[in-house]
């Protein structure tokens, strides 16, 4: 079922998107000491004195944290952009802002400037947080219900993908030399460009173009490219059954989707999973890698090259689940990645607490880190953004969307803000808060969470129905408000658009 065009359409829209964001994760972390120093050299060259150390700390926490206040702003903008240009039009359009950052941060340097690198580290969060939304809500629409899950880790791969290429690009032989470091924010023009070259050529999501556009024509075009077969008529039919459900309906605001009863265990999940995504602990385990790589007696200088053990196995772990998620299903790669970070985590913190009195104990935390790492992407990494593509109708998913972007680069910031304080409070002891996260997204996941492999739209839907303690007739009215015919007329007769805009019925 993997066709040629799908697997374009996923390859290039994550490494123009998904890709971006890990890379810009990673990218500030090999530079810090260079750029540091270039702040202090403007400033003094500015005002004639070098600035203090607490105003050289609180920029650079600025130019560090302000990526997830872009991504905030990317994420609560994205749903009239993608109502107005659709799915892959906003993709392409979104790499305008990537270029715009990458030229203001690698020209910040020959300009004198360091305003120029905070404000493209802001641009670059508002295109992470538009493409992080708009790329699952189109890999969920072009991907057949058989592969969804593993199409929709392409996002988690190719994040994982961007932090590896960033930690490589960083060594002191390639760009991780002070008279370099702007060739590292150059290079984002590099997979924009790319994206913005390659995705114009494909087509647009064909859900979009039968729900939202009603173009009976361009959706089943762009069915049989994506499914690479001429006959979609099962395909045409599945989406116009959910379109005979939704006839009446327009696009659904956060504020109408949060009112809505029949979908509120369905916020809360995607609210749940996004912040366990962003609060587990992995921002923290970034953290102490340089140290405890320290502590277990690894040369300073060869730190870097031991550190890209890790994104080698993100990577890895990524990949592993996209293979396997469509045997073992969502659930249990969701619930078991938190579970095994509850373990590692527990365990790391003994061994920290422990490693100065038995000489062993370092390579055990190695060991953790890699091993928290490997769980977190085998499940929780890539998976929420695949349920909440899944869990939502059509009219629903771009507020859904929002409601799951607000969540995450919220969740990011405050970890970005919090987690020095947690640490200097705790010690190591602060991965006990973690676990906890960890093990309460669990429990929440095991008792609340169904299995959506290989399950359309509606039969999803449906296995929530009981738990929002409504019928699935009370279920759709709730969604879709508004004049409905009498079920004599629902059973015998559906409308669905053609191209000259007239309408004709057939018999179901």
């Amino acid at each position: 079922n993997w066709s040629g065009s799908l697997i374009v359409a996923s390859l290039t829209g994550a490494f123009g998107s998904s890709f971006l964001y890990g890379y810009n994760l990673s990218v500030v972390n090999a530079p810090a000491g260079y750029i540091k120093k270039f702040y202090n050299e403007t400033w003094e060259r500015r005002y004639g004195f070098s600035m203090d150390e607490g105003t050289l700390t609180l920029l650079w926490s600025i130019t560090v944290s302000i990526f997830a206040i872009g991504g905030l702003v990317g994420a609560i903008i994205v749903t009239p952009i993608v109502k107005f240009f659709g799915r892959k039009c906003t993709l392409v359009l979104n790499n305008v802002f990537a270029v715009a950052a990458a030229l203001l941060m690698s020209l910040s340097l020959l300009a004198g400037s360091f305003e120029m690198l905070i404000l493209g580290r802001i641009i670059m969060g508002v295109d992470a947080g538009i493409s992080l939304s708009a790329l699952p809500m189109y890999l969920s629409e072009i991907s057949p219900k058989e592969i969804r899950g593993s199409l929709g880790q392409v996002t988690a791969i190719f994040i994982c993908i961007g932090v590896f290429t960033g930690q490589v690009l960083g060594l002191p032989e390639i760009f991780g030399q002070e008279s370099r470091w702007p060739f590292l924010f150059g290079a984002i023009i590099v997979p924009s460009l790319i994206q913005a070259v390659i995705l114009p050529f494909l087509p647009e999501s064909p859900r979009y173009l039968l729900l939202e556009k009603h173009n009976t024509s361009k959706a089943e075009k762009a069915f049989q490219r994506f499914l690479g077969k001429d006959d979609v008529s099962h395909e045409i039919e599945e989406v116009l059954a959910e379109s005979r459900v939704q006839r009446n309906t327009k696009l659904v605001s956060i504020v109408e989707l949060l009112r809505t009863r029949a979908v509120r265990w369905q916020i809360v999940t995607v609210v749940v999973t996004m912040g366990c995504y962003q609060l587990c602990g992995l921002n923290a385990i970034w953290y102490y890698t340089n140290n405890i790589f320290s502590e277990a007696g690894i040369n300073r200088e060869t730190i870097p090259y031991v550190t890209l053990s890790t994104g080698a196995v993100e990577t890895l772990a990524a990949v592993f689940s996209g293979l396997v998620i469509e045997r073992l299903g969502r659930r249990p790669l969701l619930i078991g990645g938190f579970g095994l970070m509850v373990v590692f985590f527990a365990v790391l913190t003994v061994s920290l607490t422990l490693q100065n009195t038995v000489h062993w104990l370092p390579y055990l935390s190695i060991f953790c880190i890699l091993a928290i790492i490997a769980s977190f992407c085998i499940g929780p990494g890539g998976i929420p953004f695949v349920l909440t593509g899944e869990f939502f109708q059509q009219s629903q998913r771009p507020a859904a969307f929002m409601i799951a972007g607000t969540v995450n680069w919220l969740s990011n910031f405050a970890v970005g803000l919090l987690f020095p304080f947690i640490q200097a409070g705790l010690q190591t002891y602060c991965f006990l808060v973690f676990a906890g996260i960890c093990f309460a997204g669990a429990t929440y996941l095991f008792f609340v969470l169904p299995e959506t492999k290989n399950k359309t739209f509606h039969e999803i839907n449906q296995a929530f129905a009981k738990r929002n303690k409504v019928t699935l007739e009370m279920q759709e009215m709730n969604h879709y408000p508004g004049e409905r015919k009498s079920s004599e007329e629902q059973e015998s007769n559906f409308t669905s658009p053609v191209d000259n805009g007239e309408t004709k019925k057939g018999v179901v």
